[in-house]
C-alpha cells in the first residue's frame, strides 16, 4: 500500500511517499520546495496572494507525483502560517477545490507530538530526558522526553520568518539586531528555562531544515560521506559554535558559498542558528544530536497506526 504525507510548512512544503510493508515502510519518493508561505504576511496574520499562488503551484505538482505513484491514501497537514492566518481556512478550501487534497490544520501541541514520534523513530533518545527542538518558519516546537514518553511539550509562535521580519533587516545581521533578538528570546523562552530546571537535560535533539543544514555543513567540512539511509545525522557541538559564528558574519551571497549550504535555507539560517545557540547557552547544553525525521514522519507513523487499527477491527 502506498501512502503520501504532505507537510505544508510556513517556509517549506514537503512530500513523502512510502510503500507500507507489514511492519514498516520504505521511502519511494521525497521532495521539498520553498513555498515561503509566511513571507510578506505572517507578521500581520495573512497569507499573501503571491504566497497562495506559490502554495497552489507546489501542491498541484505534488498531486501529479502522487497520481503517478498511484498513492492510495494522502495525509496533508498545515501548521503555523495557515492556522494563524485570517485567510488560512480560505486557502485550505482553495487547495481542496484545485487539487483535491484535503488539508488538516493542526495545533502546536499536536505538531509537537508528531515531531516527537518522528524523532523517536529516527534515533534512540535514551532513558534520560532530552530536549527536542524543531524550528519552523512560523513556530518552534520544544519537547522534553525520553525513549518512552513525553514529559512536557509546547509550541512557541516565534518561528524563523517571524524573527527575520523583526530582527534581520541588515545583511550580515548587525550586532544590535543580534542583541535585540537574544533579549527577545530570553523573554519569550522563560517558560522553557523554568521547566527544564525540573529535568537533568544535557542533550538537544534538533529536527527539520536548520539542523539538517548544520549537519551538512559539518559533514562536508570534515569530509564525511553522506549516508542516504541514515536517520541520525552527524554534528559536533564544538564545531557547531564555529559554524554559527561563520554564518552570522556573512551576507547571503557569502553564506551560499559555504559548502553544504542550500538556497532553501540561506535566508532563515541566521536567525535560526542564533536561536539554537541561545537555547544551548541558556540551558547549558553541551551535546547536539540531529534527527532526519520530524513532523512528516510522525504524521506517517500515525497514519500507519490508524490503518492497522482499522484492519484489526
Amino acid at each position: 500500500m502506498k501512502l503520501a504525507v504532505i507537510d505544508l510548512g510556513t517556509n517549506t512544503f514537503h512530500l513523502l511517499i512510502v510503500d507500507l510493508k507489514e511492519r514498516d515502510f520504505s521511502v519511494i519518493f521525497k521532495e521539498k520546495t520553498a513555498v515561503k508561505l509566511g513571507k510578506g504576511g505572517i507578521s500581520e496574520g495573512l497569507i499573501t496572494e503571491a504566497a497562495q499562488k506559490r502554495a497552489l503551484k507546489a501542491l498541484k505538482r505534488f498531486k501529479e507525483v502522487i497520481d503517478v505513484h498511484e498513492v492510495e491514501q494522502v495525509s496533508a497537514t498545515a501548521t503555523s502560517a495557515i492556522r494563524n492566518a485570517k485567510n488560512g481556512q480560505k486557502l485550505v478550501e482553495m487547495i481542496a477545490q484545485q487539487t483535491g487534497i484535503k488539508t488538516r490544520v493542526i495545533d502546536g501541541l499536536q505538531e509537537a507530538t508528531y515531531i516527537y514520534n518522528g524523532v523517536k523513530k529516527a534515533l534512540d533518545i535514551g532513558p534520560k530526558p532530552a530536549l527536542i527542538m524543531d524550528i519552523g518558519g512560523g513556530s518552534i516546537e520544544f519537547i522534553i522526553g525520553n525513549r518512552e514518553q513525553i514529559f512536557w511539550k509546547r509550541s512557541f509562535e516565534i518561528g524563523g520568518q517571524r524573527l527575520i521580519d523583526s530582527y534581520h533587516k541588515n545583511d550580515p545581521i548587525s550586532i544590535d539586531e543580534t542583541a535585540a533578538l537574544n533579549t527577545y528570546l530570553s523573554q519569550e523562552l522563560i517558560t522553557l528555562k523554568e521547566i527544564t530546571q525540573q529535568y537533568e537535560i544535557d542533550s538537544l535533539i534538533g529536527s527539520s531544515g536548520t539542523f539538517d543544514t548544520l549537519s551538512d555543513i559539518y559533514r562536508v567540512k570534515n569530509g564525511i560521506d553522506k549516508d542516504p539511509e541514515a536517520t541520525e545525522l552527524p554534528l559536533d557541538f564544538d564545531e557547531f559554535h564555529d559554524i554559527v559564528s561563520d554564518l552570522i558574519a556573512k551576507d547571503k551571497s557569502e553564506r551560499l558559498q559555504i559548502p553544504g549550504m542550500i538556497q532553501l535555507r540561506v535566508d532563515m539560517i541566521v536567525v535560526a542558528v542564533i536561536l539554537v545557540k541561545h537555547v544551548t547557552d541558556m540551558l547549558d547544553i553541551k551535546n547536539i544530536r540531529v534527527s532526519s525525521y520530524a513532523l512528516k514522519e510522525g504524521v506517517l507513523l500515525d497514519t500507519i497506526d490508524s490503518i492497522k487499527s482499522r484492519t484489526l477491527k
